[in-house]
């Protein structure tokens, strides 16, 4: 092995998976991510492989540490979600989840933009269909609103590398920066699978409506991948910071009040890419390897409290706190791995999350940044409320809701305790990761300051906690969809639309037609200047083709900026 590409191996095999039958389709399906991984030990360090298409040569492969560590661990979770999906019959979910998989693989590979946009947009069609495949109404207006964020991203990732042709005459991904104007498209693209502060809604909204296995496998790749693509372009921006900041912050609050234990952990996923996302914005060692760290830590602990939740969810058909309770006596298995994986992603010692974490708050003690260090703080203590005691309180203690059921399926409780085993030793033996990072590591996480700063965290945590459900000022589990800032475009843009189209028609078909014209005029100017005649000749133009014509607009306004 050794000389397939990484992400080819997923991609054709799961192609492969909707041809073969049930038996073998299972077999097949958890045997490619290990060969998957056993090709890419063979592929060298430093490797760089070209692909000659049209007279341009893509760079299709760039290994180096970065790359290889999420390698490893989208590898690692298509792995444990193929395992997790063995009880399914359905193609469509195992087939995609693997293409899925291997986008994500082959996006953090990819040595310039044109290879990134490629496979950035596989991970946006591809994943689309682990929300539809749930089936019904909601499922659909979810993915169609999931799908339209991901396009767009796509675009301004495409819009950003056509404006760093035209300037510097090289795609090359390397760092970044935001030193052109054009820079922050690239920043918007990434932002948005990352889940930026108002740029966030689509995980909220689709993540929850997909099915318990199609959920496992988006909580691996998109956002992770968006980590990648920032830690390699934006690494040491000050903005990054801030914005990050915020990230860790405002879910919490979120999902103190949500019923629905799968949005819970939707806002969880973004507090936790907050953190990485500061991690790569203080750059240096101990940031990066802090923020990447966090970022493999989190394949496997939010991957394992989906796990738990979709085995609730397959089990009882319902995933609302209000519903649910009791059921450690029925699921007493699940209920354990559900333990494990909050413990990680409330950082407690002895967990994976406490060695990845650590190092981001530590990065921020040593910049000097005490507002930052503080904030951070607080929304560890925020993620242990929500996460680490809400999930696994409500779901399995709380008030008995009577509900007696099965124990989730063999392979389910095998991928879970998979995931549980390494959240422990990762978290007991830190020198296991540490060893993949890209910097090498001087940290030492279990130091008696680090260790009991986090257990004070625990403990106010938890009692703040208890104090607040036994003076009954916790807030109640309501049967409710809290909208949060996506009531803009599923509420009062819809309205605002159609006021404008009852009443304006004539100014509404008078202000297109003058963008029409407008738009062609500036694109004839573009076709002049630049000679791409063969690009946006006349029949193009014919085509009235409002929405690429103001794709290429904005290259030429930020082009000529």
């Amino acid at each position: 092995m050794g000389e397939v590409h990484p992400a080819l191996i997923l991609l054709a095999g799961g192609l492969l998976l909707f041809a073969l039958p049930t038996g073998p389709r299972r077999v097949v399906s958890v045997l490619l991510p290990v060969f998957g991984f056993l090709n890419l030990l063979a592929i060298p360090e430093g490797a760089m492989w070209q692909i000659t298409w049209g007279g341009y040569e893509m760079v299709a492969l760039r290994v180096d540490k970065l790359s290889l560590l999420f390698g490893y661990s989208f590898h690692l979770a298509a792995f444990i979600g193929a395992i997790y999906a063995l009880h399914l019959k359905d193609r469509l979910q195992i087939g995609t989840g693997l293409i899925y998989a291997g986008s994500g693989v082959g996006a953090v590979f990819a040595g310039d933009l044109i290879a990134l946009f490629v496979f950035w947009e596989l991970l946006a069609i591809t994943s689309v269909f682990l929300v539809w495949a749930r089936g019904g109404e909601r499922a659909l207006r979810s993915g169609m609103r999931y799908l339209a964020m991901q396009i767009a991203s796509g675009l301004l990732l495409l819009i950003g590398a056509v404006c760093c042709y035209l300037k510097t005459g090289s795609l090359s991904f390397d760092h970044i920066g935001l030193g052109a104007t054009y820079h922050y498209l690239l920043l918007f693209a990434f932002g948005i699978k990352c889940a930026f502060p108002l740029l966030h809604n689509w995980l909220i909204d689709a993540y929850p409506e997909s099915t318990p296995a199609g959920t496992v496998f988006l909580s691996a790749f998109t956002t992770k991948t968006a980590v990648y693509a920032l830690a390699r372009g934006f690494a040491g921006e000050e903005v990054l910071i801030y914005i990050g900041a915020v990230m860790t912050i405002f879910p919490i609050f979120y999902a103190a009040i949500e019923n629905d234990m799968r949005r819970v952990l939707s806002y969880s996923m973004i507090n936790q890419i907050g953190f990485m996302t500061v991690g790569i914005g203080l750059g240096g060692a101990l940031g990066i390897n802090g923020a990447v760290s966090h970022a493999f830590n989190d394949v496997i602990f939010k991957g394992l409290l989906f796990m738990s939740m979709g085995a609730i969810l397959f089990r009882t058909g319902s995933i609302k706190a209000s519903e649910l309770g009791g059921l450690y006596k029925s699921m007493p298995w699940t209920c354990a791995c559900c333990i494990v994986g909050a413990s990680s992603i409330s950082a407690i010692p002895l967990f994976s999350g406490f060695i990845s974490k650590s190092m981001v708050i530590q990065g921020a003690a040593d910049s000097g940044a005490v507002v930052l260090w503080l904030v951070l703080l607080f929304a560890s203590a925020g993620v242990l409320h929500h996460a680490g005691i809400k999930i696994p309180f409500f779901a399995f203690f709380s008030h008995d809701a009577k509900i007696r059921c099965r124990e989730a399926p063999l392979n389910m409780r095998v991928a879970m305790t998979i995931s549980a085993v390494l959240c422990v030793v990762i978290g007991s033996y830190p020198p296991l990761l540490y060893d993949l990072l890209p910097h090498p590591v001087d940290y030492v996480p279990y130091t008696t300051t680090h260790v009991v700063l986090q257990l004070q965290l625990v403990f106010f945590a938890v009692l703040a906690f208890v104090v607040l459900m036994l003076t009954g000022n916790y807030p109640p589990e309501l049967p409710c969809v809290n909208l949060d800032v996506d009531w803009v475009y599923r509420r009062a843009l819809p309205a605002a639309v159609r006021g404008v189209v009852r009443t304006g028609g004539p100014i509404v078909d008078g202000f297109f037609a003058g963008g029409k014209a407008l738009v062609q005029k500036l694109i004839a100017a573009i076709r002049e200047q630049h000679n791409t005649e063969g690009l946006f000749g006349r029949a193009w133009l014919s085509q009235s083709n409002v929405l690429i014509a103001i794709i290429f607009l904005a290259i030429y306004l930020i082009y000529f900026f």
